[in-house]
């Protein structure tokens, strides 16, 4: 059973599934806690896709587009307009000046649990951390190694070392 239900507070509507079943809802607009019961259910329904319907009539009814909703479609019909009209992923990413290819490959790397980039200042921390007698030469030359200009490399290590992350003594640097 599809309820759809109305926050005292906020007067957002939403679905909520199994109304009877749970003792308390939350709206998800602002975060209340309603007690189930309390609730008021302006539909009731068996059918999730008739519920939504119903939620979307009073959406409409309430900003006072009623007529206008009556002329539109069923919102499960206007979901598949949508996605058979509509641009799917690849031409939208491409359409933006980005490469789909790069943007899925990005996406697997995120997901699959491989190690991330560094940032840059990361890999300036680590060149004051890893090397023996971390020396600015020494310490530009390994950020440069890892994709990271000198000149990058150079203001970073100038900004650790105002910030008090990094300490320099003698010309030698470490992580504080």
């Amino acid at each position: 059973m599809y309820a759809v239900v109305g926050c005292s507070d906020c007067e957002h509507l939403w679905l909520l599934k199994d109304a009877r079943a749970a003792e308390t809802a939350t709206c998800p607009r602002c975060g209340k806690t309603h007690r189930t019961k309390k609730l008021r259910r302006f539909v009731e329904d068996e059918d999730r896709e008739a519920a939504r319907q119903a939620r979307a009539a009073l959406l409409a009814k309430r900003g006072g587009n009623s007529e206008a909703f009556a002329e539109t479609a069923h919102v499960a019909e206007m979901e598949r307009e949508l996605d058979e009209r509509g641009v799917d992923d690849r031409e939208y990413l491409d359409g933006s000046g980005l490469d789909p290819d790069a943007v899925e490959a990005a996406g697997e790397r995120a997901t699959s649990g491989q190690p991330k980039s560094k940032s840059r200042k990361e890999i300036v921390r680590e060149a004051v951390r890893t090397q023996e007698s971390p020396t600015t030469e020494s310490i530009v030359a390994y950020a440069e190694e890892r994709g990271v200009p000198a000149e990058n490399a150079q203001d970073l290590l100038t900004k650790l070392t105002r910030r008090g992350e990094v300490s320099e003594s003698n010309g030698t640097y470490r992580l504080l």
